[in-house]
């Protein structure tokens, strides 16, 4: 037991990663663990009714494991945290169930997690010093979003996607290379071979001073460019193909979290979301802005993934401010960072 800290025992279910954590209020993760769902392979995509029975088979199983690995028990813990949305809806009521019925039975406070603002707070686990102001370039398969932090529990959304965000335009221009899913590890691993130079595909959103996204011209352009090239051609050429595709996936995000952080003089920037984890993302990106005298912190990459660590680091300022939830919260699959 944590003697000088509370401690939180954290759930992640929000989409197929089944997640059980215990971190304390000094963001010291004491077991992170996460149950992946390889059954979706072959799918191509996650099928949401299977990733919810997978949920229900794996939670206390590991919430079994943390609490046995950790030697802790039920009085050792301050509260409980859980992520609520945004996510696919079964799989977050198997998480929050299994939460409400362990705050019930424990007689411990519940506190509720938005999912990407729980990505945001993965990077407190590595570098819990960080202060606010600070912006946040949550990427993942459902968002992109640029969020300005006045502090740890204020903030406003600067840019968001206004149709498919950088994380699913991955998945999907990977799909149409042949490269399986999930797209972005694949086609991160690929681009490392080929020339981002090699053709120009659209950047979405390119007026100045405007910091949304788009990237549904983009898909649809990889979609037309590759109708119009033999077989023999694109096997030929896909690294190249696949790192102008990342390429132009990525310098919107790049140039417009840099122009935001210049333009209200921010030198603090935190990367989140399962795109983290891109390796061209996270050079470019610090590249650019060191250029403007800013520095990018970012997880690593074991905590890019849905995990209850984040969870919890998340839910720790709600935790010092007693801003716990009540026992008849619902899950929602309302997308976008929100304190709940």
């Amino acid at each position: 037991m944590s003697e000088t800290s509370p401690l939180l025992l954290a759930f992640e279910s929000s989409c197929d990663d089944t997640s059980v954590a215990i971190v304390d209020a000094n963001y010291r993760v004491l077991c992170n663990l996460i149950s992946s769902q390889p059954e979706h392979t072959e799918f191509g995509g996650v099928l949401p009714e299977l990733a919810s029975r997978l949920h229900m088979k794996n939670i206390l199983y590991l919430t079994q494991r943390a609490l046995r690995e950790t030697g802790l028990a039920p009085q050792d813990f301050s509260a409980l945290a859980v992520s609520v949305n945004p996510g696919l809806i079964g799989s977050l009521i198997v998480g929050l169930s299994f939460a409400k019925s362990l705050a019930w039975s424990w007689q411990k406070p519940l506190i509720t997690v938005n999912h990407m603002l729980a990505h945001i707070f993965a990077n407190f686990l590595e570098h819990p010093d960080i202060q606010a102001p600070f912006l946040a370039l949550v990427v993942s398969g459902g968002h992109t979003e640029l969020v300005l932090f006045h502090d740890l529990t204020h903030f406003e959304i600067l840019g968001k996607t206004l149709d498919d965000a950088a994380g699913e335009t991955f998945d999907k221009t990977a799909k149409l290379l042949g490269l399986g899913y999930p797209g972005g590890p694949a086609m991160d691993a690929l681009s490392t071979q080929g020339d981002p130079g090699f053709f120009a595909f659209p950047r979405g959103l390119k007026r100045k001073g405007d910091l949304n996204f788009s990237y549904s011209g983009l898909k649809t352009a990889v979609l037309e460019y590759l109708s119009r090239q033999g077989a023999e051609y694109i096997a030929a050429h896909k690294a190249d193909i696949a790192a102008s595709i990342q390429q132009a996936i990525i310098d919107p995000l790049i140039a417009k979290t840099c122009a935001c952080a210049k333009q209200n003089q921010i030198k603090s920037i935190l990367l989140a979301g399962g795109v983290a984890a891109n390796s061209a993302l996270r050079t470019q990106l610090a590249a650019q802005a060191a250029s403007i005298q800013a520095r990018v912190y970012h997880p690593s990459l074991s905590l890019c993934v849905d995990n209850a660590a984040m969870v919890a680091a998340a839910a720790i300022p709600k935790l010092l401010a007693g801003a716990f939830a009540t026992l008849d919260v619902n899950a929602s699959s309302a997308k976008g960072t929100r304190i709940l």
